[in-house]
Order: structure tokens, then C-alpha cells, then sequence
């Protein structure tokens, strides 16, 4: 028990310390809440690795420390909108024979910016919102393939291989 513990203090800290540096990097994409996700890098992984209920807790307790760390309670909500659905959308996919890691953690990246996009209608109208979807999609993609080739790396695992 101890041990396991320790293994998800780890990933843990590891998942911190990624969202804590990515908060460092000068990238400026011109469009407000665009990241590379590094942090999924640990959700893709875990998942791969040990299943969806324990990358469900750790994204959960990642997400509550991230935001009380680093943001707000505004922050809190789109992490875990977008947090969520990713996950979900991730373990369903991963379930289905024919998407790869990679495939399965661009699909994550989209329902990721989707769920933060569907939080932010509930506070901003749809008219300011309507044409920042296109480039949360784009932006979506490209993180999922960025943090899918790296989780690749990372997850001693054929990339068929679905458990």
C-alpha cells in the first residue's frame, strides 16, 4: 500500500511540476487559455498504465491543486470541464480497437478545449465565443499529438495494446 501510494505521489508532484512549468514558458499563442497540456502527458500515461479510475483521481487532485496553486475558482471550473470530458472521452476511446495512444490522446486534446468551451458559454455569450471554436479545435489537435507521441515514449506498452 505503501508503495502504491508513493507511485501516485509521484506522478502526482511530476504532473505539478509540468503544469508549474508550463506556466513559465513565454509561448504566447494570441488566443487566451491555449496551453501545450504537458500536464496530460501523466493522464495519457496513468491511464495506459493503471486504468481510469486512478487517472480520474489523479487528474481530480491534480486539477484542485493546479487551481489552487496557480489559479481560481474560474480556474477550477474550465480545468475541470475540460479535465473531465477529456478523460472520459479518452477511456472510451482507449477501449476501442482501432485508435493508438496517439489517437486516442488527440481526441482527448479536442474534448478537452470542447469542455472548457461549453463552460465558458455558461458564463460569456455565444456570439464572443463562436469564432474561438476553430482554434480551440486546432490548438486541441496539435497538444493531443505533442502530449500522445511523448505519452507514447513514456508507456512500455505496444501501441495496440489496449488493457
Amino acid at each position: 500500500m505503501a508503495r502504491k501510494t508513493a507511485y501516485y505521489a509521484n506522478l502526482l508532484a511530476l504532473a505539478l511540476i509540468l503544469s508549474w512549468l508550463e506556466t513559465l514558458l513565454p509561448l504566447n499563442f494570441g488566443i487566451p487559455g491555449i496551453k501545450l497540456g504537458l500536464t496530460n502527458i501523466i493522464s495519457v500515461f496513468v491511464l495506459y498504465r493503471n486504468g481510469w479510475r486512478p487517472a480520474l483521481l489523479l487528474n481530480l487532485a491534480r486539477m484542485l491543486l493546479v487551481s489552487l496553486l496557480f489559479g481560481s475558482v474560474m480556474s477550477l471550473v474550465y480545468s475541470l470541464s475540460g479535465g473531465l470530458l477529456s478523460l472520459l472521452v479518452m477511456a472510451v476511446c482507449k477501449r476501442l480497437p482501432f485508435f493508438s495512444v496517439l489517437g486516442v490522446s488527440l481526441a482527448g486534446g479536442v474534448s478537452h478545449n470542447i469542455g472548457q468551451w461549453c463552460a465558458a458559454l455558461l458564463v460569456l455569450p455565444l456570439f464572443a465565443l463562436i469564432y474561438y471554436l476553430p482554434f480551440l479545435l486546432l490548438a486541441g489537435v496539435i497538444a493531443g499529438l505533442l502530449v500522445g507521441f511523448l505519452a507514447r515514449l513514456l508507456i512500455p506498452l505496444p501501441d495496440k495494446i489496449h488493457r
